[in-house]
């Protein structure tokens, strides 16, 4: 029960940068329209118009406060926490050789169930963390699916009390997201966002082509 109270202080010390990613994340969705007009403008694959691509869309970040690496800023900064923890563990009896159901938490899980739960939980909170944002670089989307791989092989091979560390904090990282960020609502609204606004664009093209098509009419006449 230890590990679970000082796992959830942990997260708590850790909010604001939580709730930091989130703002970013609503301002990279906010963004998005202008972002697709800058790929829209620079859509030529020559190096040079890739390089105008980034340039003005940093630049876009910049005026709008958007870091987009600060989806992953939450889950990288718990490395060195995760590295304290097991100096921790290490050097306190009393966490060695304490259990939790069927572990002792001083040695690995010996059925490697919390490894696997842990990997998975990790894989969970990251990608419902960064759903909010519908581009994500390339380095991104990487972390989202190597965190949980290097958390198996840690999880495997380090002390249990380690995997039920990350486990804990996963869940919570989760149900936090989904109190404060609701994910999924937001890009239902996004994507509502997006179809009144093809809608809008569609009344302005048939208007467009009604009013070309009655100056066509008068030149005829």
């Amino acid at each position: 029960m230890g590990i679970i109270v000082v796992t959830i202080l942990i997260r708590l010390l850790i909010m604001p940068l939580m709730i930091k990613q989130i703002k970013s994340q609503k301002e990279m969705m906010n963004v998005q329209p202008k972002l697709k007009e800058l790929q829209a403008k620079y859509a030529s694959k020559d190096n040079e118009t890739k390089q105008k691509l980034q340039q003005e869309t940093m630049r876009l970040y910049q005026e709008h406060n958007i870091n987009p690496m600060m989806g992953c800023l939450p889950l990288l900064i718990q490395m060195p926490i995760l590295i304290g923890f097991y100096q921790a563990i290490s050097r306190t009896a009393e966490i060695k050789t304490d259990t939790f159901l069927w572990m002792t938490l001083g040695n690995p899980d010996p059925y490697y169930i919390l490894p696997i739960i842990a990997a998975l939980t990790t894989f969970l909170s990251s990608k419902i963390s960064m759903m909010g944002q519908t581009q994500q670089n390339k380095s991104m989307a990487m972390i989202v699916y190597i965190m949980p791989v290097m958390i198996l092989f840690m999880g495997i091979t380090l002390p249990s009390a380690l995997a039920l560390y990350w486990i804990i904090g996963n869940i919570f990282t989760v149900f936090q997201t989904l109190l404060i960020n609701n994910p999924f609502k937001n890009k239902r609204e996004q994507e509502a966002l997006e179809a009144a606004q093809a809608e809008e664009a569609r009344l302005q093209k048939k208007a467009s082509n009604m009013k070309a098509s009655k100056k066509g009419g008068k030149k005829r006449k």
